[in-house]
């Protein structure tokens, strides 16, 4: 496996110059981010993929183990507040529990048993989307979750570093990212970690986005939770209707915090025609206001 092999390059690294280390550990997140240029079809086929299932009530469930399910644990949970992504339909499955997310649990990403209890526990099924993430690509406790799921028809979606391991293999939807040797020799905290975050930030947001919960640029489907959420929320809805901040602010609050809706009300559509349009369109605001017709 190319994430645990020493590379000569950095035999002396522990004897160089802060400043020499640094610029190699620079380097090396550069090469990651661009290991995943390759990737893009085999995200994008994900994503859409996810989509689907996801438009029929399916849930998002991240896989991992170490650094791999902190990573994992990270994107999604950034998912509700970004995006409106509802908890109930989002889940996570950690080697060792959640106590490992911040303390190494020795042993646990060996532990089968525990992930085939997992995938029978959360009564995984068709319409759900499993990520399994590991820089090895043979991490046995994420293997076993990804093949439970995909024994039970959940689409399934495998993250790793190595080619030609076995989670990309039995995965419907394999993502390779090979970033090779890291300056530290089996350190995947380092490239792999980088790289497997950027490809969730991609994977994420693009399913996210043709959910219909990104408008413009914009999240308009994100929850206003405190001050600077707000004035964004009244902005947003500012810009997007054409109006003044004080008309925005006045549609947000009778939409309840709700900017597609807010949007709608400041254009001046009545509130049951709103939710209406909201209802049909799935809460799509692009597919709303296109329905709305001129207003």
């Amino acid at each position: 496996m190319s994430t645990e092999r020493a590379s000569p390059r950095f035999s002396e690294l522990d004897a160089w110059g802060s400043a020499d280390i640094l610029q190699a550990l620079w380097e090396g997140q550069l090469a990651a981010v661009a290991a995943i240029g390759p990737a893009l079809p085999a995200i994008a086929a994900a994503a859409e993929a996810a989509e689907a299932v996801l438009r029929r009530g399916g849930r998002l469930l991240y896989v991992g183990a170490g650094t791999s399910a902190r990573i994992g644990v990270q994107d999604g949970a950034e998912l509700p507040p970004t995006f409106d992504w509802p908890e109930t339909r989002l889940g996570f499955a950690v080697a060792g529990g959640e106590g490992a997310l911040v303390t190494a649990v020795e042993g646990a990403e060996d532990r089968t048993e525990d992930a085939a209890l997992w995938v029978e526990r959360t009564e995984i099924r068709p319409e759900d989307v499993v990520i399994g993430l590991s820089a090895s690509g043979t991490t046995p406790f994420t293997l076993a979750a990804l093949r439970g799921a995909r024994d039970r028809g959940a689409v399934t979606v495998g993250i790793a570093n190595n080619p030609d391991t076995p989670i990309l293999r039995e995965s419907a939807h394999p993502i390779l990212v090979a970033t090779g040797p890291e300056a530290v020799a089996g350190s995947t905290r380092l490239k792999a970690g980088t790289a497997q975050k950027i490809v969730l930030n991609l994977l994420s947001t693009l399913v996210m986005i043709r959910l219909g919960r990104v408008y413009r640029g914009r999240m308009v489907a994100m929850r206003a939770t405190n001050t600077k959420l707000r004035r964004r929320g009244v902005t947003m809805v500012a810009q997007i209707a054409g109006c003044e901040a004080e008309a925005a602010a006045e549609a947000l609050a009778s939409a309840e915090g709700d900017i597609p809706r807010a949007v709608l009300l400041a254009l001046g559509l009545p509130r049951a025609e709103a939710d209406r349009l909201l209802t049909r369109s799935g809460g799509n605001l692009r597919a709303a206001l296109a329905a709305a017709g001129p207003t």
